[in-house]
């Protein structure tokens, strides 16, 4: 599944679309969004130097001097420390507050590695957390819309501490996704299991084991959910198939509602017995049509009766009864028949 992910940042975007993107989302509990975000890194890397890959990577410097601190007490005389030199591969940032100027750069960038012509660059950005430290999440909302929707970019991924942000936050950053990795921790500690610290056994097994559940759109709109475990190795992260004996299956895309969807056993039974309206009896006998207005028993009555003449009346005194005849063939038929029940439906 992993390597589904990374298969589709290889083959990055066609003409006309949206590059994809992968939001990689972690959180305290299962802290490993570094080595995911490494992986992916590290593989889509192999599939460049391996020529498999539409696109290219530079590095853009944003730790080094975010704010544009040192840049100034050098130039007031505070320090002397020189910052590292800019290169071929990377270049710095010292101002990640304007993120409209930090897209250029990108941009930038981009160009001065693939040209003007019809070669893409992916951006790989760690993290976004720490970008929504000095700016909004609109104006990052607009930095990754701006960077998908450029024709040169062909992929993007970016990691985020979901627990470090609010819930709209991390939201809005999905819905900007079209891949989400989440990573979860293989059990979930309780309260109890929180402040009992003899209780080691639960620490030792998330201390390097969690679970990854990607969502991936496809082109055609549908949704597809895989489930995956993986172990941290001094080689490296390591990705294994969940079986379905450990209780991981396929997730259902049916949404969630407040009434059972499913019929028990009993409901099954109970709604065989039931005769629809126009089901034909197919018993040996004569072959009905129920109009909708009489039973079957009250029709055979009136058809053993002879003709429409011989009606009976209610022997009650008490209550009349009115009887209406059809004047002619040529009169419209009353709203309450049934125009089709002649046919044999």
């Amino acid at each position: 599944m992993a390597e589904l992910i990374c298969r589709a940042l290889r083959d990055g975007a066609l003409d006309g679309e949206h590059a994809p993107a992968l939001t990689i989302k972690d959180s305290i509990d299962s802290p490993f969004g570094p080595h995911v975000f490494n992986h992916v890194l590290a593989q889509l890397s192999a599939n460049i130097l391996s020529a498999k890959s539409q696109s290219q990577l530079r590095v853009l410097d944003c730790y080094t001097d975010p704010l544009g601190w040192k840049v100034r007490l050098m130039e007031c005389g505070s320090i002397s420390n020189r910052l590292p030199e800019a290169s071929n591969t990377v270049r710095l940032c010292n101002d990640v507050r304007d993120l409209d100027k930090l897209s250029l750069s990108v941009i930038e960038l981009g160009r001065e590695l693939v040209g003007q012509g019809k070669g893409r660059f992916s951006v790989a950005i760690d993290s976004a957390t720490e970008m929504l430290r000095h700016a909004s999440i609109s104006s990052l909302a607009a930095l990754l819309s701006n960077l998908r929707s450029h024709d040169q970019v062909s992929c993007a991924f970016w990691l985020l501490h979901s627990d470090l942000h609010e819930v709209r936050v991390t939201a809005a950053l999905e819905y900007m996704s079209s891949m989400l990795a989440n990573i979860e921790p293989m059990a979930r500690p309780t309260n109890v299991q929180r402040c009992n610290s003899d209780n080691l056994s639960l620490l030792e097994q998330n201390s390097n084991k969690g679970k990854f559940h990607a969502r991936l759109k496809r082109r055609n709109g549908r949704v597809r959910l895989m489930s995956e475990e993986f172990c941290i190795e001094p080689s490296g992260i390591k990705f294994t198939a969940v079986s379905s004996d450990d209780g991981m299956i396929t997730q259902s895309l049916v949404p969630k509602v407040q009434f059972n969807l499913q019929l028990s056993e009993e409901e099954r039974i109970e709604r065989a017995k039931v005769v629809l309206p126009f089901e034909h009896q197919g018993t040996g006998k004569p072959i009905e049509i129920y109009d909708g207005r009489q039973s079957f028993d009250q029709i055979n009555m009136e058809s053993s009766s002879g003709s429409a003449e011989k009606l009976q009346t209610n022997q009650d005194p008490g209550k009349g009864e009115i009887i209406y005849f059809r004047d002619s063939d040529d009169e419209m038929p009353d709203s309450d028949e049934d125009p089709d029940d002649d046919l044999d439906i």
